[in-house]
């Protein structure tokens, strides 16, 4: 059986990975249940850098020999706010900021503004780490608008406030498994899928 640490301690996260990867042959465990505990310093310019940093950081530890470590690094980027909060997602405002404030922030920032203005995206990009050290790596995105209020608690982070037209909702309010068809996690995730299956 494969195992595939994935360099995260997000259980929404994990939740969403589990259920994509669920009909997989292989054991999924975040760094927290690989025993796995690390500072990464993600430095990088872009989402896919950023993946790479971390994947190759868990790899490094002995806790992952022979495992295929799995990082992602994601966010959403508002067009009109000059692709912001981009690669800086989960460090806008501050890491404990709750997402409710930076939602908010997000939608006072947005006051005003029409909506053929307010289009943004999720972006995701995934970085595998194999046993024999190659690097793969894979990149997901979702097209949507920033809405005028938070909606839906299926979702997290910044899901309650990007809506989707052909559903006209959040991202939190899609059933799950809709999400995750549509999702840049869901997405980036299943190429993934497909790259680890040719090897």
């Amino acid at each position: 059986m494969k195992k595939i640490i994935f360099a995260t301690g997000n259980e929404g996260k994990m939740k969403e990975i589990r259920e994509i990867l669920a009909n997989e042959d292989v054991e999924i465990l975040s760094m927290k249940e690989a025993g796995i505990s690390l500072e990464i310093q993600e430095d990088g310019k872009t989402f896919a850098e950023n993946a790479m940093i971390k994947a190759k950081a868990v790899a490094a530890v002995p806790q992952a020999e022979n495992a295929i470590v799995l990082a992602d690094d994601s966010g959403l980027e508002v067009d009109y706010l000059n692709k912001e909060p981009g690669i800086y997602s989960a460090r806008y405002m501050g890491e404990d900021t709750s997402y409710k404030i930076k939602n908010q922030n997000i939608i006072d920032r947005l006051e005003g503004v029409p909506k053929e203005q307010r289009t943004a995206r999720f972006v995701c990009a995934i970085a595998a780490v194999l046993p024999n050290q190659e690097v793969i790596t894979t990149e997901g995105t979702i097209e949507g608008y920033i809405g005028w209020e938070e909606a839906g608690t299926n979702g997290f982070g910044y899901d309650p406030i990007f809506y989707i037209d052909e559903y006209h909702c959040s991202t939190a309010e899609l059933p799950r498994e809709v999400k995750n068809e549509l999702s840049h996690r869901g997405k980036a995730l299943r190429a993934m899928k497909e790259r680890l299956a040719e090897r």
